[in-house]
């Protein structure tokens, strides 16, 4: 599958307490399914068809709107850190593959301690800020850094849903139905005992209870619980069972926060995994837009 996106996104804060703001997006989303032949694995096209697969003979182009808020305040002394996200989207394309999604994250990161060391100046009485160096005499200081922080040890719980609402006869099509399993086509690990895109639906809860801790200088270890469902309408998501996974492994941390991820999954039905994955950060340039 090829994808190509021409599009653009804006961002309006509008409250620095609670770090929020109101964001938007407009895409042009262009989808090219081919087979691929001489692969171990078999193509998509000798595993389904275009009932089981919508969008498989065909993918026209559509155009994606998103609205949204983000909320991301720091509480009790910077102990908790939440990220609150809520989005609207809509897509509209031709032969019934017209829809909308409601997209919301819940995270809560809690600092189990930290380390925090300040460097004061001479003859003052107030620490330098982060991007300070000045003293209140003409003494020049002998010493002068900013301040830096240490999260050595943290809890997150993570929770996310997408809800797809799809007009009349219209359909999600495959390529835009999200997926738990392994990793998702975003790179973001979920259910990390499966294969990637294990499951897909265009309905989806994920919940994520995680600890990270460091052991000695930048190296660290992490251990997570996954659970997920899938469901073709959203009703399906309220008596399915919940899948479940399990990961621990070490992490590579940089300013005080796990960078890569090296897991070995296990606890589903249908084997173990061993999942390596780099925070894109990293990579630098600017985020792009979900794939779905």
């Amino acid at each position: 599958m090829t994808q190509t996106i021409i599009g653009g996104s804006a961002v309006k804060p509008f409250n620095s307490t609670l770090n929020a703001s109101f964001y938007g997006e407009i895409n042009g989303r262009f989808v090219n399914i081919r087979e691929s032949n001489g692969q171990p694995s078999p193509s998509i096209g000798a595993l389904y068809t275009e009932a089981t697969a919508p969008g498989l003979t065909s993918q026209p182009g559509t155009l994606q709107l998103g609205e949204g808020i983000r909320i991301r305040p720091i509480l009790f002394n910077d102990y908790l850190h939440l990220n609150y996200s809520l989005a609207y989207q809509q897509y509209f394309a031709a032969q019934n593959y017209s829809f909308q999604r409601l997209a919301t994250n819940l995270y809560h990161e809690i600092s189990l301690y930290k380390k925090e060391k300040r460097h004061v100046l001479p003859g003052d009485n107030n620490p330098n800020g982060p991007d300070e160096c000045s003293s209140p005499s003409d003494e020049k200081p002998k010493e002068c850094l900013a301040i830096t922080r240490d999260r050595v040890g943290t809890i997150g719980l993570d929770f996310s849903a997408s809800l797809s609402m799809t007009p009349g006869d219209n359909l999600v099509p495959f390529y835009f139905q999200p997926t738990i399993g392994g990793v998702d086509i975003n790179g973001n690990p979920s259910l990390s005992s499966y294969q990637d895109f294990r499951f897909r639906a265009p309905n989806v809860m994920f919940f994520r209870q995680s600890f990270e801790h460091s052991i000695w200088g930048p190296l660290g270890f992490s251990f997570m619980v996954d659970e997920g469902k899938v469901g073709l309408t959203r009703g399906d998501l309220g008596p399915s069972p919940w899948i479940h996974s399990f990961a621990s492994g070490l992490t590579l941390r940089a300013g005080g926060f796990p960078q890569v991820f090296l897991l070995f999954a296990w606890g589903g039905n249908e084997g173990t995994h061993t999942i390596a994955n780099l925070n894109t950060s990293l990579l630098g340039g600017s985020g792009r837009p979900s794939l779905y």
